[in-house]
């Protein structure tokens, strides 16, 4: 068996998710995988020793910023197809198997998914902890809550954005209550604050305040809701711009129908559509303000972007906003649903210390939101379950 050497612990990272786009495992370590490497090279840097084992399309192996990372393909269909559409993952023998020979002494499982392949990879190394990190999945309904409680028995940790986040799934019976829960960011950001004029300028954007607006139009993210408390906030604020990116766009028409029954939003508001993602940097730095209504979500990229600008978040009281923003310390929260509200925080906020918002936004996201602040975290919860054993 393969052994790291070092004082740390030896954590697998294991991910089965199939890469959708088919690429190559040189091209996702290239350009695909960046954001998800970095992440394990923090914990690295932290001290775990972190090896990568990635289900992929063809066999691989290379190195990311200091992290093994070894793609196993498997013969034949990865996937067994169900009546209605439907597709599980078939048993992964050969990934199973180049976990096994690492010897971990954890393993970093990604995503509350596979429940089948989880509990392989339980019968594979049985006494080896395994501790899921969530990426925002649905509690699942129906007999799929038996599949995903069979399958994820065994685990011994669970990371969310926020504690709150696992009450549906303890509600449903899915994850034990007795369950050790981590509070892990699920992601961060390369972005970096900028001269703002210069910003602007490049973007072509305006305003005081200049808002930004970056998510998909649909009913979880609520445009209409943000166009009405902008329109309401553009009375006292009357130089307050709105510009907003985003790519699928179910709520276009209304959204389109909304901005032209308002003479209000006709001057302030912009339609930008799909934004490629290196400009989404300059956009951020451009903006004083992000602004963002959903629902649900969960963590939330486009805030700690955002905050990796030094640029403050306006958005809903959700639990991964509630974490991001430092419990409302580094942007407003309001109600979900509450153009009032919104609007108020849109006139309160502009009127703050906006060079003081600005330097405090990046602060906490060094803390708490950087890839630095993230590795420590896995670190203290590895720790924490093997602590345990």
């Amino acid at each position: 068996m393969v052994r790291a050497n070092g004082p740390g612990p030896r954590v697998a990272w294991v991910a089965m998710h199939l890469d959708p786009a088919g690429r190559t495992p040189d091209e996702l370590l290239r350009d695909g995988w960046r954001d998800f490497g970095r992440t394990a090279a923090a914990a690295r840097r932290a001290g775990a020793q972190v090896t990568m084992i990635q289900a992929a399309w063809q066999d691989g192996d290379g190195e990311f910023d200091g992290v093994p990372c070894f793609f196993v393909a498997e013969p034949g269909q990865p996937l067994i197809r169900l009546p209605g559409g439907r597709a599980i993952l078939r048993r992964p023998r050969r990934l199973l198997e180049r976990v096994r020979a690492l010897a971990p002494g954890l393993i970093h499982f990604d995503g509350i998914v596979y429940p089948r392949a989880l509990r392989a990879l339980a019968a594979t190394v049985p006494d080896v902890p395994i501790i899921v990190q969530d990426h925002g999945t649905k509690c699942p309904r129906g007999w799929r809550r038996w599949w995903y409680r069979w399958g994820f028995a065994p685990i011994a940790g669970v990371t969310f954005t926020a504690r709150p986040q696992i009450e549906p799934f303890t509600q449903a019976g899915v994850l034990r209550t007795d369950l050790p829960v981590f509070e892990v960011i699920e992601g961060s950001s390369p972005f970096t604050p900028g001269d703002r004029e210069a910003a602007r300028s490049a973007a072509g954007m305006e305003g005081d305040p200049c808002l930004l607006w970056a998510g998909n139009l649909d009913a979880n993210k609520d445009p209409l809701m943000v166009l009405d408390a902008v329109s309401r906030a553009a009375r006292e604020t009357p130089g307050l711009r709105l510009y907003m990116c985003f790519r699928h766009a179910s709520l276009l028409d209304a959204v389109h129908a909304r901005i032209a029954s308002d003479s209000v939003l006709v001057e302030r508001v912009r339609l930008l559509g799909a934004v490629p993602y290196p400009k989404m940097e300059t956009l951020l730095r451009a903006a004083d303000f992000l602004v963002q209504a959903s629902h649900v979500e969960g963590s939330g990229y486009v805030l700690i972007e955002a905050l990796a600008c030094g640029t403050t978040p306006l958005v809903t009281d959700i639990p991964s906003f509630r974490r991001i923003t430092g419990n409302g310390r580094f942007g407003a929260l309001t109600p979900i649903g509450d153009a009032a509200a919104l609007a108020h925080a849109i006139r309160d906020w502009s009127r703050r210390d906006r060079a003081a918002l600005r330097r405090g936004a990046r602060e906490h996201f060094e803390r708490e939101l950087s890839f630095d602040a993230i590795g420590a975290q896995l670190y203290a919860a590895y720790t924490q379950v093997l602590s345990r054993q």
